[in-house]
């Protein structure tokens, strides 16, 4: 394994790490929200979804730059 493997590899880790801790917790946070106002609870698992795809998105973005 090169480095730019394993520096993805360790990255791709930690991002879906993250997001999987954040995805455990998402229905509790979600409840305790919900109990104040349903629509921001609504919006807090937009944001999470959202973000999904941005992380990828930048990630992309950032590939591209170094492959040019």
């Amino acid at each position: 394994m090169d480095r730019d493997t394993r520096n993805a590899a360790i990255g791709a880790f930690w991002v879906l790490l993250v997001f999987g801790i954040a995805a455990y917790y998402l229905p509790t946070v979600m409840l305790a929200i919900g109990n104040v106002s349903t629509i921001l609870a609504g919006v807090v698992a937009a944001v999470f979804m959202v973000a999904i795809f941005i992380v990828f998105w930048l990630r992309g973005r950032s590939q591209r730059k170094k492959d040019h």
